[in-house]
């Protein structure tokens, strides 16, 4: 009897961060044929306002999209659930309200990748909303790990790299800022980035930017093979 679990993706923020995610549970899973893969089911629902629009502007309420995305996914027969966006996380206890299911934390399980690698500085990359709400520093303040951010300037780059890059779907974005920022986080003590915007995966791999990295979306792929019940690939 085949007693694999099925994993359920709330995604559409955005599309390419959705499939960033649904890649990474794929190659990290440790599959010699296809029924060793975990089933996966993925709402992409870009009707779900923008994230940071919500916790500081007074945008559009995320969180009954969410909500319709989770029961979607639950009727359709997923095990758990996961959210390939970390402001989303901002509403994380909504979700849950509106689901019977487990969700997966991917911030939580990126603090304590960070305590297993033994990192003790990080250089915290995401939205304007995901900084404002502080959860990530709360986290990695739970593991003893001290967060540097960009200043002003360079959080407006780190910005400019999410929505005029990745989501602008620009190929001929100039990312000499972005290295001018990432550079001077560096010269503080910065270990490792926390790519904590899932756009952010895509733009340093697209963008090869060569720095060292904590990738929140290959913690919750991994996270989420495990779920299933599936070997996941030795790093």
């Amino acid at each position: 009897m085949n007693m694999k679990k099925t994993i359920g993706i709330i995604g559409g923020m955005g599309p390419l961060a959705t499939a960033d995610l649904f890649r990474k549970i794929v190659t990290m899973t440790d599959a010699k044929c296809d029924q060793e893969h975990p089933r996966v089911l993925i709402d992409s629902n870009t009707n779900i306002p923008d994230r940071t629009a919500a916790i500081l502007t007074g945008g559009e309420n995320p969180l009954p999209q969410l909500a319709a995305s989770a029961r979607t996914l639950e009727r359709a027969g997923a095990d758990v659930l996961m959210m390939p966006c970390n402001t989303a996380h901002y509403f994380y206890d909504g979700v849950c309200a509106a689901t019977k299911l487990p969700v997966l934390h991917m911030l939580r399980l990126t603090a304590e990748e960070i305590d297993r690698r033994k990192i003790k500085t990080v250089g915290l990359l995401a939205t304007d909303g995901t900084i404002q709400t502080g959860i990530y520093e709360r986290l990695f303040g739970e593991h003893g790990v001290a967060v540097v951010k960009p200043d002003a300037a360079g959080q407006k780059q780190i910005m400019a790299l999410i929505y005029d890059g990745v989501k602008a779907g620009n190929a001929a974005f100039d990312t000499t800022p972005v290295r001018a920022v990432l550079d001077a986080m560096l010269a503080l003590g910065v270990e490792a980035f926390v790519l904590g915007c899932t756009e952010l995966p895509i733009a340093f791999a697209d963008y090869a930017l060569p720095y060292p990295v904590v990738d929140p979306t290959a913690v919750l792929a991994r996270a989420a093979i495990e779920f299933a019940g599936c070997k996941v690939k030795d790093a």
